[in-house]
């Protein structure tokens, strides 16, 4: 990245930072045993002696995931991951949000890994009422095996917002009032998992899981749920208030800076984006890659 991209990327964490602390209300205590459980595999989930660490793996027998105890509505989440190194090909770790419900919303983070010396790529998908075919796929400018780095999602009453250490790679606006669906009636549990995707995650299915280099793992830690708890009442979690920091007015829309920074990744790292396929909607785009994304 240039001077000029760095500039923007301290300018944009630092106004985030700046709204977070003026009106936080935590839920979460940074630890992984208190505030999860094991949905998948408890074999294959390592967590460290202080629950501050965890550790998920893949191989021949099993994949393996967790859970957030609660269910939220509107709130941010953030997680600091470290992807698997060297030939990661056909294995998906994913961190989402999800209704689980026939109609579900679901906000997704994939990581689909590559074969070595490949970049990994990052899919985000939206599902609003049931409704998904809404993939965007970026490249990333660093490594993610390398170090940990914070993916976070923003999901309030104007937007979603999937940010990677805070730089704004996607938003998902809410234009209910013109009939799009966006998810803002049921709530949702934070999941994590890992497993075998090779039937399709990297370059179509055609490059395998080499289960030689198995077992993989995956590691997440220092994660962050600051969202209102659910407790079956739509209106509280709906309002704005110093406890529901991230339904203020001021969060209705990306900032300047954040702008920037989106358009900067759409111009240099998205690679697949449902909005400009129009093969596949029969040119008939979902209504809304027509309207603003901010």
């Amino acid at each position: 990245m240039n001077n000029l991209s760095n500039f923007f990327i301290f300018i944009a964490i630092f106004s985030t930072f700046l709204i977070l602390d003026s009106a936080a209300s935590v839920v979460s205590t940074g630890d992984f045993n208190k505030d999860f459980f094991v949905t998948w595999s408890p074999s294959h989930v390592n967590t460290s002696a202080d629950g501050h660490s965890r550790s998920l793996i893949l191989d021949k027998d099993s994949g393996s995931g967790f859970a957030s105890n609660d269910m939220f509505l509107f709130g941010q989440f953030d997680m600091q991951i470290k992807l698997v190194p060297g030939n990661s090909a056909g294995t998906v770790v994913a961190f989402y949000l999800t209704s689980d419900q026939p109609n579900r919303d679901e906000l997704d983070f994939e990581f689909l890994g590559n074969v070595d010396g490949q970049p990994y790529t990052l899919q985000t998908n939206v599902y609003a009422n049931g409704f998904d075919d809404r993939e965007q796929r970026i490249k990333l400018w660093f490594d993610p095996t390398k170090d940990f780095h914070t993916y976070s999602i923003l999901w309030n009453i104007y937007q979603i917002v999937f940010m990677v250490d805070w730089v704004p790679i996607r938003t998902y606006r809410n234009h209910a009032d013109v009939g799009v669906a966006f998810p803002r009636w049921q709530p949702m549990r934070l999941q994590i998992s890992f497993w075998n995707g090779e039937s399709w995650a990297t370059n179509g299915g055609k490059e395998r899981i080499d289960w030689s280099k198995a077992p993989f793992a995956a590691s997440f830690m220092k994660y962050k749920i600051d969202a209102c708890i659910w407790k079956g009442d739509l209106r509280f979690c709906s309002s704005e208030s110093p406890t529901n920091w991230w339904n203020k007015q001021s969060l209705n829309s990306l900032t300047w800076p954040q702008r920037r920074l989106f358009r900067w990744v759409r111009k240099y790292y998205v690679t697949y984006d449902y909005c400009e396929d129009y093969q596949r909607f029969n040119n008939s785009l979902p209504k809304e890659c027509l309207l603003p994304k901010y």
